[in-house]
């Protein structure tokens, strides 16, 4: 009914076009931009042939077969398998740090390096129906670096795990389950029954959850794992209901709220999905074979008392036209002015309703007249009440017709009935057509059903007032929200809240703790008999509730009944209370004291209004303070083309799959097993076959959590493919091959000197610890602000880049020789603080790896969860701005003899350089780093010459390629007697060929600029190289 009002000026309505208007209208603009993008993603996915990177290579899988009690320490007297193996590394720690109290803040006091700072947070409980996707390992991964950061630094960090008892969904399963084994539906149990019996499930199923965090290697305590609930957060739920009433901010009222007939329960504002139709539609709805049409407009006429004229109507809800009550019109429409004041009579149920003038009817929707069915439609139950019009319901809580629809159509199906009514008011004659229509249908994000209004007594939750505090919280600063660009939509939906509907016609979860009243007949009085009284009392429980009650009423106890609400509370009101109920709220426990308010709140950032808001609310309300400092909200997750996981695409990521590998086999079989219809197994396992068309290989725990924090994860969402993961599980094979080397070259003797002691002299160390510095510097930074991205790839570029690449080749040859003890020293620095930066990411492999390292002042701690993260004040004597300036330069030489070396292909020749240079300090440079250059460019004898001017270089002499490093300086690389000439041009003369033809079909698309230049300047390079090689012939 949002579009039948304009002109809004009066308060009541003007909180119905406010609320129902603007905020319908701008979810359906958001919806259909949602729903446009996806058609898109879509199609670009549908033009993929497969996912990129998927023709990997099965990897040797090494077991770890030392016999290792579960909680004691891993064997590592035995050498390190040859390569790196994820289920050998992974092996038997997780257990070990449990059982020693690392995750507990009670270690903090064993840290030498402990300080008074606390840092907690709470996990977003999963939903205990489930098993873990890749959006939950994100969270995982995310925040167990940041907790696993804190502890290092030592911190005393509380990290508390938790499931969520998820009403609706939870209560769903478990009655599929009874209809499935034993033919029952829920109402053949009693309430206690049942409860019985969904317990009884949760033991069974709920550790599901648990087992796949450790198998994340999160980092929780879980001596204080918590679940909704248990007894110590049933008695929250309860303690916050009661002090909210008792505040004036929870009351029950008669109201339209939205109804999913499918769940058979109220559902929130913001679980109603708005899905945009721009025409005629056809909708798979719970409880239909048949797909039923929405987006069409119909019409049909009301007659007049007098039975002389008639009034038209435009609806979408024809099958709610059994509860009009009047039809409106705006008063100064002309078309509508001669019916002011008449009544006209009800197709089917003979009565007289009136023809009634409202303000804020449109006139140009449909005829401009509207009927008016308070009972199904908010914007009428506005109407109704500001008219004094009855209310009428004809549909009830199980989508059926109700006894006030008439004889003639009650039980039937509501969208069955639709038909009914229309094929009636044919052949009455008063059917006038319908025509398609562009709407926004609302729909139940639980269940798939579309959202029929009724009229309910309900549980509400006022929020204004909450609401405004939470805005101001971070208008002022005291709660950040990071990414910033958030707290827009945090400001417009909390400065457009709706009050709550908390009420769940369900039998999972907590109870109300309200108490209806009713006197014994015999003390009862007209007052009390009255039936439109309700009397209620909310209270902890019955004895609290007759004392309530009795002094209420003023009568005697013995005069009074209390019977409990049977509905449930809204999961989120549970959920909402987790940063202080998880510490024993509302008692004044320790944990409270020392841990509340959290630090941070870290989730994804679709759940910005469904909890962190109402956190927010109600932590503030309840305990008087913020319930955290900081808010982090990641971005989604999707697959690799940018399309949403979803069951029925195919394309859902299982965190444990890509953890130990799966077969596609395994992934179709699975497939099979789940509850996808027949159409959408169809698409699904085209899409999986699409997605992981060799399954999807063992990448291991460190993988997927280093592959997940090297996501910027502040922006857009996050399109993750399987070969991501697997490259990273690449990188940790060069970790552990760096490792081994270095320990290896270490040598049985080798002692550590102290990191602030350690000053070494020469210029390639002093170059590497810089770095080392730096690096320190940029982890530090890029965790203080959320961008762990910015930390893995400092990391990754240092290890392969610095480390590997450049350092471990130089000091190869000097190692043995008399100078090899600063090198020793720099490669067991290098390593060990590495491994220590790297462990809140990659934790497993870091264990394995540190645990083997000679033991230094700085690693006494028994692992490496607890040992000291470094920081760049323990570095800070390690600033060597000159050999690090120097060293940039005769990298780039380094890089312009390889690239040259690759380009007449000299893989294996050693030729000789020759370097000119007209720049002392070039020449410096090059003289300090002299005796790693022929090591790390893979060359000859390397002759260094100086130009007095560099406009004085001459031309290539035949048989040498000739290359410009820099401004001032130059490079000979001797060809002549180490390749082949004609062969040599044969391979090039090919090469251009195909940059040509490259370049050719480039340049018919727009906007190929860039693309243009880069292959114009390989094209370039090609002609050089041959015609240098011409010379040769």
């Amino acid at each position: 009914m949002q579009r039948l009002f304009s002109n809004p000026s009066q308060n009541v309505v003007s909180t119905l076009s406010r609320r129902g208007v603007a905020g319908s209208r701008e979810r359906a603009r958001r919806a259909e931009r949602q729903q446009r993008k996806q058609n898109l993603l879509d199609e670009v996915a549908e033009q993929v042939p497969h996912v990129k990177g998927q023709n990997w290579k099965e990897k040797i899988v090494l077991e770890y077969e030392a016999v290792t009690e579960p909680g004691k320490k891993k064997d590592i007297s035995v050498p390190l398998p040859h390569s790196y193996s994820p289920r050998y590394v992974e092996a038997a720690w997780y257990p070990w740090w449990v059982r020693q109290g690392f995750f507990k803040p009670e270690y903090q006091s064993q840290q030498p390096h402990n300080g008074s700072e606390t840092y907690s947070l709470c996990i977003p409980p999963p939903n205990v129906t489930g098993s873990l996707h890749i959006g939950h390992a994100l969270t995982v991964a995310i925040e167990d670096s940041l907790v696993r950061w804190k502890r290092m630094l030592g911190h005393k960090v509380l990290w508390v795990p938790g499931s969520d008892h998820a009403g609706i969904a939870t209560q769903a399963v478990v009655e599929k389950k009874l209809l499935k084994e034993k033919g029952l539906l829920r109402h053949d149990f009693s309430r206690e029954e049942f409860l019985k019996e969904v317990w009884k499930w949760k033991e069974e199923k709920g550790d599901i959850i648990y087992h796949q965090l450790r198998s994340l290697g999160a980092s929780l305590d879980w001596d204080r794992c918590c679940f909704t609930m248990d007894k110590m957060f049933s008695r929250a739920v309860s303690e916050a209901f009661v002090r909210l009433h008792n505040d004036g901010l929870v009351y029950r009222h008669l109201r339209l709220v939205n109804w999913s007939c499918a769940l058979r329960s109220a559902i929130s504002d913001i679980e109603v999905d708005s899905r945009q139709l721009t025409g005629k539609t056809y909708i798979s709805v719970p409880g239909y074979e048949r797909k039923i049409p929405f987006g069409l407009l119909f019409s049909f006429a009301y007659v007049t008392e007098g039975g002389d004229d008639e009034i038209i109507v435009s609806t979408t809800r024809p099958e709610t036209m059994l509860g009009d009550t009047a039809v409106a019109v705006h008063p100064n429409d002309p078309r509508y002015l001669r019916f002011h004041g008449t009544r006209l009579h009800h197709p089917f149920t003979g009565q007289l309703i009136p023809v009634v003038t409202h303000d804020f009817v449109n006139p140009d929707f449909g005829t401009g007249a509207v009927k008016v069915t308070p009972a199904h439609s908010l914007a009428d139950f506005e109407m109704a009440q500001s008219l004094d019009l009855p209310v009428v319901s004809v549909i009830g809580e199980d989508g059926l017709m109700t006894e006030n629809s008439g004889e003639w159509i009650q039980g039937v199906k509501r969208f069955d009935a639709r038909e009914q009514i229309l094929s009636a008011l044919k052949e009455k004659g008063l059917y006038r057509g319908d025509y398609e229509h562009a709407m926004v249908l609302p729909v139940c994000s639980r269940s798939g059903d579309v959202i029929e209004q009724l009229l309910k007594r309900q549980w509400f939750v006022s929020c204004k007032k909450m609401a405004q505090k939470a805005l101001e919280a971070v208008n002022v600063g005291q709660l950040k929200i990071i990414p910033s660009f958030h707290q827009k939509n945090w400001n417009h939906w909390l400065s457009n809240i709706s009050d709550w509907c908390v009420s769940r016609q369900l039998w999972w979860g907590h109870q109300i703790p309200a108490y209806h009243v009713a006197v014994s007949e015999a003390q009862s009085d007209k007052d009390i008999r009255d039936e439109q009284e309700e009397i209620w009392v909310v209270a902890h429980n019955e004895s609290e509730a007759k004392k309530k009650a009795s002094k209420k009423l003023r009568r005697p106890e013995k005069d009074l009944s209390v019977k409990r609400d049977e509905d449930v509370l809204d999961t989120w009101f549970s959920s909402a209370l987790f940063p202080f109920a998880m510490l024993g709220w509302p008692e004044n426990t320790s944990d409270l004291k020392d841990f509340y308010p959290n630090s941070l709140l870290e989730t994804g950032s679709d759940l910005l209004f469904f909890w962190v808001a109402r956190m927010v609310m109600l932590g503030e309300h309840l305990t008087g303070k913020l319930p955290f400092k900081e808010v982090f909200l990641h971005s989604m997750v999707r697959d690799a083309h940018g399309r949403k996981m979803s069951k029925s695409l195919g394309n859902v990521i299982d965190p444990l799959d890509v953890i130990t590998g799966i077969s596609l086999e395994e992934l179709q079989n699975r497939l099979q097993d789940g509850n996808l219809d027949p159409r959408e197994l169809k698409v699904a396992e085209a899409g999986l076959l699409k997605a992981f068309p060799r399954g999807i290989p063992e990448c291991g725990t460190d993988a997927l959590r280093f592959a997940l924090c090297s996501y910027k994860v502040q922006g857009d969402d996050i399109n993750l493919d399987v070969p991501s993961v697997l490259a990273v599980r690449h990188f940790c094979n060069k970790i552990w091959n760096g490792i081994k080397f270095t320990l290896s070259s270490l040598g049985e003797s080798f002692s550590p000197i102290p990191v602030e002691e350690f000053k070494p002299q020469g210029p390639m160390d002093r170059w590497l610890l810089d770095h080392l510095r730096l690096l320190t510097e940029e982890c530090e930074r890029r965790f203080q602000a959320y961008e762990l991205h910015g930390a893995t790839g400092a990391i990754q570029t240092f290890w392969v880049q610095s480390y590997c690449d450049f350092y471990v080749e130089a000091v190869k040859p000097i190692l043995k020789g008399p100078h090899g003890s600063d090198a020793q020293q720099t490669l067991y620095w290098g390593a060990e603080i590495v491994l220590r930066l790297l462990a809140p990411f990659t934790p497993f492999l870091c264990e394995e790896l540190w645990q083997r390292f000679p033991s230094a002042s700085v690693n006494c701690a028994p692992s490496i969860c607890v040992a000291q993260y470094p920081t760049p004040s323990q570095m800070a004597h390690w600033r060597y701005p000159e050999e690090v300036q120097q060293f940039d330069f005769v990298q780039s030489v380094i890089r312009t003899v390889r690239s040259l070396r690759s380009d007449y292909h000299m893989t294996k020749a050693r030729p000789e350089v020759h370097i000119f240079c007209s720049m002392e300090e070039h020449l410096n440079a090059l003289q300090s780093f002299h005796s790693h250059l022929p090591t790390l460019s893979h060359s000859g004898p390397i002759q260094v010459h100086m130009l007095q001017d560099a406009s004085q270089f001459r031309e290539d002499p035949v048989g040498w390629a000739t290359e410009k490093v820099s401004e001032g300086c130059y490079l000979r690389v001797k060809l002549q007697g180490l390749l082949d000439p004609h062969t040599e041009l044969a391979k090039l003369h090919k090469k251009h060929q195909n940059l040509q033809l490259q370049f050719i079909n480039m340049s018919k698309y727009e906007n190929g600029d860039n693309e243009d230049k880069s292959i114009q300047q390989k094209i370039s390079k090609v002609q050089c190289t041959m015609e240098t090689l011409q010379r040769m012939l």
